[in-house]
């Protein structure tokens, strides 16, 4: 067994909307976290691996960390601050600014009480002037004790892989956890009921999103292998929302669906039947059972 090879966890902080899933798709290399310009896109850890010569880096993807207003907002935040304590390395990432808001404030507070390895992540680089990302570094230099500030554009892929060198100094020496051609412990039924969501999130109205779930009811390979049946459930929490999923003559939940369509189809390499429906299910964000229901564990809402 080789005994320079570095393996260990690192986890992307920050607040709500910063860039996180976009960072983690642009490191890996291909599409595994949902991303929308709404926040709490991101609900449930996401376990992504990155595997090199060097050794190997598995991404927790978090929720982002932001002040609960209901069950799943505290669930998100309790996995949140939960796995900081798990990893050994933080990245948290920030945007190119001079003003450090209370949200910034409450994860610097949670990042002293982590003790672990904390690189900087200053992301959207490519949106500010040099002068304005060097204020930005200074600024949050002063609030916390960095071992490494890295700017990056998790849109572009500029300097990632200065990011991927930084975070590989931080890790023990240790060995593989995953084969090569895994990139993410996500089961496909998952993956799957989030790109109907993220479709739904970019489609529909800023009030909506926050209250929809998927619930996949059906998903079969058929024998030719080129085809698969999905049936899936777009869950709201208004009858008011359910017409506006469905859309005039059903015009809208056909645009989520053929969207999502398109993603899957490529993600699976094969052809994808999918089918949509929309029900209502009132408050299912303060309900332990339905938040349970759709794939978040319990013990992390309590």
């Amino acid at each position: 067994m080789r005994t320079d090879y570095k393996s260990g966890f690192a986890t992307l902080i920050g607040r709500p909307n910063v860039g996180k899933s976009t960072l983690m798709n642009q490191l890996i290399g291909q599409k595994i976290a949902i991303t929308s310009h709404k926040p709490q896109t991101t609900r449930n850890r996401i376990q992504t691996v990155y595997t090199c010569e060097e050794g190997q880096i598995v991404f927790v993807d978090t929720p982002g960390i932001h002040k609960a207003k209901n069950k799943l907002g505290e669930y998100m935040v309790n996995v949140a601050e939960r796995t900081l304590k798990e990893v050994d390395v933080i990245l948290w990432l920030v945007e190119p600014t001079t003003y450090i808001g209370a949200g910034e404030q409450h994860i610097a507070g949670q990042l002293q009480k982590a003790r672990n390895s904390v690189i900087l992540v200053v992301n959207k680089v490519d949106t500010v002037k040099k002068e304005e990302l060097f204020q930005a570094i200074d600024t949050y230099r002063k609030i916390y004790d960095f071992d490494e500030i890295v700017p990056v554009s998790a849109l572009t892929g500029d300097n990632t892989k200065v990011l991927i060198e930084q975070i590989f100094k931080y890790l023990p020496y240790g060995p593989q956890f995953y084969d090569e051609d895994t990139v993410t412990d996500q089961p496909v039924r998952q993956i799957v009921a989030e790109l109907i969501r993220e479709k739904a999130l970019r489609c529909l109205d800023e009030e909506i999103p926050h209250g929809i779930a998927v619930s996949i009811d059906k998903m079969k390979e058929r024998k030719d292998g080129k085809v698969v049946d999905i049936d899936a459930t777009i869950i709201c929490e208004r009858d008011s929302h359910k017409g506006i999923i469905i859309g005039k003559q059903g015009a809208m939940l056909k645009k989520i669906g053929s969207a999502a369509r398109f993603e899957i189809e490529k993600m699976m390499e094969m052809k994808a039947n999918l089918q949509l429906w929309v029900k209502v299910k009132k408050d299912w964000r303060d309900s332990d059972y339905l938040i349970k229901n759709f794939g978040y564990d319990k013990k992390d809402i309590e």
